[in-house]
């Protein structure tokens, strides 16, 4: 028997207006020379995807947020199709609006660049489950997020 493993994930996307911020990636080994999601990353053990969300915000664009000021666009459970354990994915996309500070780049070697691109107009390199999920967001979707089993805050 095989085992099942998901490996979660929360995406932030800052938005202006009908803009979001993204960051070319480079040197990760993934999706290098593609434009993604201004702040990303695993969820950690412990951690809801709202705290992850936070806390990669604060750690790629040095930025301080409140939980309030995320709003959920969607959940994604993907795949590339194979039975490889680290394929299986469940993705948490946000959208910011409110923030304390000026985004910068605080990881230099992993991101080349930041921009603001229009909805209307995203760049045509980009991992193709993010360019869905801001399909979504353009078209104005939103997701309820529930948690069970950790602590209040």
């Amino acid at each position: 028997m095989t085992s099942f493993f998901v490996v979660p994930s929360s995406y932030v996307y800052l938005r202006r207006g009908d803009s979001v911020m993204l960051q070319l990636r480079q040197n990760t080994g993934y999706m290098d020379g593609c434009w993604a999601a201004g702040a990303a990353g695993h969820v950690e053990l412990g951690e809801t995807a709202v705290d992850a969300a936070i806390r990669e915000v604060r750690e790629e664009l040095g930025l301080s947020l409140a939980p309030t000021a995320l709003t959920p666009v969607a959940v994604m459970q993907r795949t590339d199709g194979t039975d490889d354990p680290i394929e299986q994915r469940v993705d948490w996309f946000f959208v910011c609006d409110e923030w304390v500070g000026e985004p910068r780049i605080l990881e230099p070697r992993k991101c080349a660049e930041l921009a603001w691109f229009d909805l209307d107009s995203l760049p045509e390199r980009m991992p193709a489950y993010e360019r869905e999920a801001l399909t979504a967001l353009r078209a104005g979707a939103s997701a309820t997020l529930l948690r069970h089993g950790f602590p209040a805050r």
